[in-house]
């Protein structure tokens, strides 16, 4: 490592500031404590498509077990670009994100961690022009005396010196992340930076611990609610479930999740492909009986990414949500406030069509007058239900298209409604896999993005390259051949 006047530059190491605290600070005494945690779960299988863990952070006498449940299930041959270590801030309030991007080390009594410096800088560099806006940044405080990366570090150490087969025993490089906001939209501007990395060659670890200080019963019990909610996927319920139980009146309980902030943004970043695999639920009073009435509890799961399903829409389900499009325009004339449609108030009790009106896809709705365009809005993106985001699209055609008058009570039953369904995004690694007329086109790269509809290629006699140099041109402003190191998502549209 050089600096820019040819002098070798001395590391910056993060030290190991948590040894001999949260865990054995004699590298010989680690080692041979963290074996014996993986050990136990060595019968327990592995899985060969983990996208993301959700482990405890606690000393590893009280929440150890469970930490070493999750890391047992990595694929062993599993190589990783970099490992992502999100979680919550015990000491600073920050209103965002701060990424270490000044240690090119992380140190414990096993050794230094690499820190991936270049993607650690390239987070902070997304943000907005206006600071008030920031949502990534560095604040030294924030890393200084945090404990919940550094503990899941040696868990790594040997995990990768034991059970990897491959030539290298290192732990991929870490990209080090606390996140601490209460903003929602700052939660989601974070996911949906950190979303493009989201993919099979990179790990996410989530570090959370959950219910703080309550009785051992009610820990259990709320510790339940709690993990079903996270089993769900439905960042929407987690959030509830948290709101409810602080509310529930349970004596003692300080909070259910620690690393809720953390948790929201993983969740946030998953859609119908993922699944959550429930591992291993302890607390304290599991491992200490000392003091039954005030305990904390551990959770561990495996995010698992799952082969990408066809998505399709049968003539009811297309029916119901027209009927939701219809009905969005119709409350709104009728000076009714907006509100959340219920799926069971639509008519939709099956779980299988509830998973399909709950998937987060990207929609635009169109309205015609006779024959006529009368209003168009969509919505590319995967952070919001299908059948609230056709809602919200339908009001905003009928009623915020710039290009048109808003419609009114007279029109409504002259209007036809159609609904163009974006389903669920899959990466690709070639243009092999990309289809004219069938797939639309998603560009990312940095901060740069931009698409093209599967219907654009119906207007236009291009070949599959010069759709993709076009959109990579004129949409995401990489130029001609900017796609070919960008990343590459491909879509379908159900248009009825």
């Amino acid at each position: 490592m050089m600096n820019c006047k040819g002098q070798t530059a001395v590391p910056t190491v993060r030290p190991a500031t948590q040894a001999g605290r949260f865990y054995e600070g004699n590298p010989q005494v680690l080692s041979h404590e963290v074996d014996s945690l993986l050990a136990r779960h060595a019968n327990d299988g592995t899985y060969d498509n983990v996208a993301a863990l959700i482990v405890p952070h606690a000393g590893y006498y009280f929440s150890g077990n469970v930490a070493a449940s999750a890391y047992a299930r990595l694929d062993p041959e599993q190589k990783y670009k970099r490992i992502f270590l999100l979680g919550p801030s015990h000491h600073e309030w920050l209103d965002g994100a701060s990424v270490n991007t000044e240690a090119d080390y992380y140190a414990t009594p096993l050794g230094q961690v690499k820190v991936d410096h270049e993607t650690a800088v390239l987070l902070t560099n997304t943000n907005s022009t206006n600071d008030t806006n920031r949502v990534f940044f560095y604040r030294p405080e924030a890393h200084d005396r945090e404990h919940c990366l550094e503990v899941q570090l040696p868990f790594l150490q040997r995990f990768f010196t034991l059970h990897s087969s491959l030539s290298t025993k290192e732990v991929p490089p870490i990209v080090p992340i606390i996140i601490s906001t209460n903003d929602f939209q700052k939660l989601q501007q974070i996911a949906e930076t950190l979303k493009p990395y989201f993919t099979d060659e990179n790990l996410f670890i989530v570090s959370s611990d959950f219910s703080h200080y309550p009785s051992y019963d009610d820990a259990c019990a709320v510790d339940a609610k709690t993990g079903k909610a996270i089993e769900s996927g439905d960042v929407s319920q987690f959030i509830a479930t948290i709101q409810a139980n602080a509310r529930s009146g349970i004596r003692n309980l300080a909070t259910s999740a620690c690393g809720e902030l953390a948790i929201v943004t993983l969740m946030l970043m998953m859609d119908s492909q993922y699944q959550v695999k429930h591992l291993l639920y302890q607390n304290s009073g599991d491992i200490d009986n000392y003091d039954p009435t005030r305990v904390v509890g551990y959770h561990a799961f495996a995010i698992l990414r799952g082969e990408e399903k066809t998505f399709s829409l049968s003539d009811k389900e297309k029916k119901t949500l027209k009927d939701i499009a219809y009905n969005s325009i119709k409350d709104s004339l009728d000076g009714k406030p907006i509100i959340k449609f219920s799926l069971r108030e639509c008519g939709v009790a099956n779980n299988v069509q509830k998973s399909k009106f709950k998937a987060k896809c990207g929609a635009f709705v169109s309205l015609h007058k006779q024959g006529r365009l009368r209003g168009c809005i969509g919505h590319f993106g995967e952070d919001v239900p299908l059948y609230e985001i056709v809602a919200e699209m339908a009001r905003a055609a009928a009623f915020e298209d710039p290009r048109f008058q808003p419609v009114t009570h007279d029109e409504l039953d002259d209007l036809d409604i159609e609904i163009s369904v974006l389903t669920p995004m899959r990466r690709i690694q070639s243009l092999d896999e990309f289809q004219l007329h069938k797939h639309g086109i998603y560009i990312k790269k940095g901060y740069r993005s931009g698409t093209f509809l599967p219907q654009v290629a119906d207007e236009v006699n291009w070949t599959k390259e010069e759709f993709v140099g076009h959109c990579s041109q004129d949409k995401a402003g990489l130029g001609w051949d900017g796609w070919r190191d960008a990343e590459l998502y491909v879509y379908e549209a159900i248009v009825f």
